[in-house]
């Protein structure tokens, strides 16, 4: 019989930001799906999520939270951790883009879209960090990066520095955790059917022109990212410290 233990999450307690919807909901299914039970934290509905990952099989809590609150946030994991019980893994997934020339953007924009794709995650990450540290247990983060994280874009100025700060944050966490047995990781998603790209999908120009560059013809799924954060969630990510893998169809490689 095959021993597949090193890729569960079996008696593990995961929370992943941005959950009610698109790759965040992926990512709550899979790490239901392989045993783990899902904190779910989002500021508006998650029923849906609920839904899709008891029908895997899977164990979630709900928990209803704005991102946007700082005190929130900075409470958030010591919360969830007195109410549930120890977490063993951290997913920063939750993100926002705002679309502008950059000489057009404001400064608004500019500073909700860095507060919540990257301060949020380093936050969030800290207070996770300094808990396990504190405890001497080992533990998991997960940053969702993205392409942009490699590359500048067009029109998403704010988007393109907060992933290039996520990666950034991904490595410097690692270098400084990696000894404590605490593994921080990013996984760069490609163009995913998402809230996030449903402008670009809408573009039949611009649709058939990303579809004509990615390897795979096709665009990926909330899955595609969620099964990829389950192995670096799980044991078999074991000696994998501050990597970025790219899910995206081949797209990079091109």
């Amino acid at each position: 019989m095959s021993d597949l233990s090193a890729f569960s999450l079996t008696g593990k307690r995961v929370l992943v930001t941005g959950a009610n919807t698109g790759i965040g909901q992926g990512i709550a299914v899979s790490v239901g799906r392989a045993g783990g039970e899902v904190v779910a934290v989002g500021r508006s509905s998650m029923a849906e999520t609920v839904e899709k990952v008891e029908a895997a099989g899977g164990r979630i809590v709900p928990l209803a939270c704005d991102l946007a609150d700082g005190d929130a946030v900075k409470s958030l994991i010591d919360r969830v951790s007195e109410e549930g019980g120890p977490l063993d893994g951290l997913v920063n997934n939750a993100g926002i883009i705002r679309r502008a020339a950059s000489i057009e953007l404001s400064e608004a924009d500019w500073d909700e879209v860095i507060d919540l794709n990257l301060k949020v995650a380093f936050l969030l990450s800290q207070a996770f960090g300094r808990r396990l540290l504190a405890e001497r247990r080992e533990g998991r983060i997960v940053n969702i990066a993205s392409l942009l994280s490699f590359q500048g874009g067009i029109r998403v100025a704010s988007y393109t520095a907060s992933k290039h700060g996520v990666l950034g944050v991904t490595r410097i966490l690692a270098n400084e955790w990696a000894s404590q047995g605490i593994n921080v990781n990013a996984i760069a998603p490609g163009y995913i059917v998402s809230n996030n790209t449903e402008a670009l999908r809408a573009d039949s120009d611009r649709n058939a022109a990303i579809l004509e560059r990615i390897p795979a013809g096709r665009w990926g799924t909330p899955d595609d990212i969620g099964d990829a954060a389950v192995f670096l969630l799980a044991p078999a990510s074991r000696y994998l410290h501050g990597a970025v893998i790219p899910v995206d169809g081949g797209w990079l490689a091109r």
